[in-house]
C-alpha cells in the first residue's frame, strides 16, 4: 500500500499523511451512528468528563469502565461552576471511547479491513492489535485541547509498537483544532507513563526532554475523509476549538503482538483482534 517514498518519509518525520483514505458514504454513516450513541445517551453521576490538561478531572473509573465499553466523557467546559450544563447535551460531549470497533456494528465496519491491515503490515505491525478506538467531537466553542503529549505514554510496550491511525471525519482546520506534531519527534524518549495501581490512574514522569516549542512544530489542517497515521512516540496535541465549527475525528490505537503489552497499562481487555 505504501510506496517507498512514503515508508522513508514515515521514517524520518514519525508520520504520514493520507488524503481520501475514506470515501463521504463512510464518513457521514460514521459521523450520524455517533450523533445517535450521544441521543441515547443518559447521564448520570459516574459518567465523568474528560480533560488532557488536567487528568485529575477524569474520574479514574469512568474510564476503566469504558475500555470495554462505549462511554460518552463531557467536555470540561460544558458546565458551569454549580455543576450544570450550559449548553445542549449534543454539543457537550468531549468524546465517547473506548471499545467502538468492537462493541458498536457501524464503527467495527469502519474499523476494520483489509487497506487498514495492509496499511498497519506497512508501518511495521507484523501482527496489530487494536487497543482502542475513540470518537473525538472537539465541540464549537468549548472543544477542549488537547495538551503536547504521547501516545506510547498510554499503551506501554516492549519495545514501543503503539501506532495512532486518525481520521478526520469533517474539515480541520487552524481555527477549529487540526492536529499538531513535531515532526523527526519520535526518535526522542518517552516522556511519561500513565500507570493504573487497583482503580486509580496515575502520570509518571520518565524524561523531562521539553515539549517542542514555537518554530518545532507543524500544523496538519486536512480535509474530511484523510487518515493521518503516527507513531507513538511523536509528540503532538490540538488547540481548543473557539470556532463555530466541530471538528469531529476518530482515532484508533493498535500495538504488535509481538511487543509484551504492560500489565500496568491503564486499559486491559480480553479478546483484542487486528483489523482484518
Amino acid at each position: 500500500m505504501l510506496t517507498p517514498t512514503q515508508r522513508q518519509q514515515y521514517d524520518r518525520d514519525g508520520f504520514l499523511v493520507l488524503p481520501a483514505f475514506r470515501g463521504v458514504a463512510a464518513l457521514a454513516e460514521l459521523r450520524a451512528r455517533a450523533e445517535a450513541l450521544v441521543q441515547a445517551f443518559e447521564p448520570d453521576a459516574a459518567s465523568g468528563v474528560f480533560s488532557t490538561r488536567n487528568p485529575a478531572v477524569t474520574a479514574d473509573a469512568a474510564l476503566i469502565a469504558s475500555a470495554d465499553a462505549v462511554h460518552c466523557f463531557f467536555e470540561e467546559e460544558a458546565f458551569d461552576a454549580a455543576g450544570r450544563l450550559v449548553v445542549p447535551k449534543d454539543r457537550a460531549i468531549n468524546k465517547i471511547g473506548h471499545a467502538l470497533h468492537d462493541r458498536d456494528p457501524v464503527f467495527e465496519r469502519f474499523s476494520h479491513g483489509a487497506d487498514l491491515a495492509a496499511l498497519a503490515r506497512d508501518l511495521g505491525l507484523a501482527e496489530p492489535q487494536v487497543r482502542q478506538t475513540i470518537l473525538i467531537f472537539k465541540q464549537p466553542a468549548i472543544g477542549g485541547d488537547a495538551r503536547w503529549h504521547q501516545d506510547a505514554t498510554f499503551f506501554v510496550t516492549e519495545p514501543v509498537s503503539v501506532t495512532t491511525f486518525w481520521f478526520a471525519l469533517e474539515d480541520a482546520a487552524l481555527d477549529n483544532g487540526c492536529l499538531w506534531v513535531e515532526p523527526g519527534g519520535h526518535r526522542g524518549p518517552l516522556r511519561e507513563r500513565f500507570v493504573r495501581e487497583g482503580d486509580a490512574l496515575r502520570i509518571e514522569v520518565l524524561d523531562r526532554t521539553p515539549w517542542p516549542g514555537e518554530g518545532a512544530a507543524v500544523p496538519l489542517p486536512c480535509a474530511a475523509g484523510t487518515l493521518v497515521v503516527f507513531h507513538g512516540l511523536l509528540p503532538h496535541y490540538s488547540a481548543p476549538n473557539r470556532s463555530a465549527r466541530r471538528r469531529m475525528a476518530y482515532t484508533l490505537h493498535a500495538t504488535d503482538a509481538r511487543a509484551p503489552y504492560a500489565p500496568t497499562n491503564w486499559l486491559q481487555r480480553e479478546g483484542v483482534r487486528g483489523f482484518a
